[in-house]
């Protein structure tokens, strides 16, 4: 079992042990997870780059980012998991799409939006 699967199953026995299947439905974990993401963006609100920058090296700063972070990748599986997606071999075709979309010998270097290298 993978990695991703087996965090999969986790977090559904976490969620069946607690009967909240009822309550994701796709489009409230998708909400739910646009939820996660903006705390993820508040806890650099307000904040200088090099603040936020140094956010790893301080233990609470850390630990919220972790807990965000994490909060995000369990809402995903479980959106990935409602929608038949296989997150890896999803993640693996957009990687795929996106080194056709930046090649290296024009996106190199560059925050150009790929309609821009043409």
């Amino acid at each position: 079992m993978s990695e991703l699967a087996a965090l999969t199953a986790a977090i559904q026995a976490f969620r069946d042990a607690r009967d909240w299947r009822q309550f994701h439905s796709l489009r409230n974990l998708i909400v739910s997870l646009n939820l996660e993401a903006a705390e993820l963006l508040e806890l650099t609100q307000w904040k200088s780059d090099a603040e936020i920058d140094a956010m790893p090296d301080d233990a609470r700063s850390a630990e919220a980012l972790r807990d965000e972070c994490a909060d995000i990748l369990l809402l995903l599986l479980l959106v990935a998991d409602k929608a038949g997606i296989d997150l890896a071999a999803a993640a693996y075709a957009k990687l795929r799409k996106n080194e056709d979309k930046y090649p290296v010998a024009k996106a190199y270097g560059s925050r150009a939006k790929y309609t821009e290298l043409l």
